[in-house]
Order: structure tokens, then sequence, then C-alpha cells
């Protein structure tokens, strides 16, 4: 590389270093908010962000939104509220909202803390509600589908979704994901190398994949699922119990 690429390539990393500083503290109002633990306040502020003409594109409203209304999620006072009753949905939905304007991830690493949280939550009640059977398998699909949209690096995530498409006769739509999760986990250097809350629900969605496989009568299908996670999982008793039951 030449000298004057050099310069230039280091000058336009500095210039969009100095353009993510100046678009965050942009929304310090909101940050404020935030951390004063005014979330309604901040919701609120947000919103209008999100509807004017100016600062519609800009991510960080959106984000705003989503964190808000993740915390709002886990206070009483919200949860008996009929506008804040599905705020945890919501959440991730404006989570989604984020991601597809923050198209080149200028923000989207500096908040790894609140995508672990908000991970954790929607694979939690996913795979409640995956365990519900086929009543609940539609509202599971929901839960993936938003993960898949706002961090669809998380392969887990994938595999999950592509198991409620095919409990739901997606299948078509199934192998697209299966090809999704696929790609995620090499893209990702394998399930070591993914984030704790990530590698959790990794370790679930493969033992769900081998339930699944084995009741369709593929029981090869289902040992290579597991087979992929035993070097990673099998310190986890519950990995190691189903591991073992298909050997």
């Amino acid at each position: 590389m030449t000298k004057p690429i050099v310069v230039a390539l280091v000058s336009v990393l500095a210039f969009a270093g100095t353009a993510r500083a100046q678009e965050e503290k942009k929304y310090d109002d909101l940050l404020v908010k935030y951390v004063d633990e005014k979330y309604e306040d901040c919701l609120y502020k947000a919103e209008r962000y999100t509807q004017n003409d100016n600062t519609k594109k800009d991510p960080l409203p959106y984000l705003y939104m989503s964190m808000c209304l993740f915390e709002m999620s886990k206070i009483p006072k919200y949860q008996e509220m009929e506008d804040y009753k599905k705020a945890d949905r919501d959440a991730l939905k404006w989570a989604e909202k984020f991601r597809k304007k923050d198209k080149n991830m200028e923000f989207f690493h500096n908040y790894e803390d609140f995508w672990a949280e908000l991970n954790t939550m929607a694979q939690e009640s996913g795979l409640n509600l995956y365990d519900g059977g086929v009543k609940e398998m539609s509202k599971a699909k929901r839960y993936f589908d938003s993960m898949t949209s706002y961090y669809p690096e998380n392969p887990g995530a994938w595999l999950m979704y592509a198991l409620t498409q095919y409990n739901t006769n997606l299948v078509k739509e199934g192998d697209l994901s299966m090809t999704k999760y696929k790609e995620a986990l090499d893209a990702a250097g394998g399930i070591d190398r993914l984030p704790e809350d990530q590698k959790k629900l990794m370790k679930s969605a493969l033992i769900r994949q081998a339930d699944y496989l084995d009741a369709k009568g593929d029981r090869s299908g289902a040992k290579q699922a597991l087979e992929l996670g035993k070097d990673a999982f099998m310190d986890d008793a519950e990995f190691k119990g189903v591991y073992e039951s298909f050997q």
C-alpha cells in the first residue's frame, strides 16, 4: 500500500471515529435520561427523534427506544400498564429498526452488554414457548425471527428459527434459515468463539435439534447435531446426558 493511500485511509478512519463521537454526543439528552432511569421521558424524546425528518435516519434514537423498553419490561409499574405490557417484544422490534439504520455497524459493537441482555431475554422467552408445543410455536418463531434480524451473526438464533419454521410446516423457509445458521457459525469461527449468551443458546438449540430429528426418525442426524457441540459442552450436565443417550 503506497504512502498516499495509507495517509488517506488513516484520515478516513479518524473522520469516521469523530463522526461517531459527534453522533453519540448529539443524543446526550437521551443518555442522561436513560442513566437517570427516566425511561418513559427518554422513550418519548427518542420517539420524537425517529419521527423528525432531520433525525429519523440516525440509528441511536431507535437504540434508545429499545433500551428503554427493555428496562421498562422489568419494572412492575410498567408491566401493569396497557401501553407497556408488551415492552419486551417492543424492545426487540426497535432493536430490529436500529440494526436497519446502523447498516455499517458504526454503533452496534459499542453496546455489546445490552445485546447480551436482550439476547438472554429473547432466547429464554423463545425457548420456553418452543417447549410449550405446537400451540406456542408461532409465538416462539417471532422471538427468533427478531433475534436474527437485529443480530444475524448469532448462529443459535438461526438454528432455533429454522426449528420453529419446520415445526410450523415452513420447510423451504426452514432450509434457508439452516443455511444462514451454518454461515453464521462458520463466520464466528466455531462455537468456542461465540459470546457466552450465544454459546448458551447454541447448546439449547443443538439439544432441541437432536430431539426434533430423532422424532422424525433421523437418529443419525440427531447424533451428528450433538457431535457438533461435543467439544464445547460436554462439561455441561444437561448436554452430556442428552449426548450419551444417543450413543
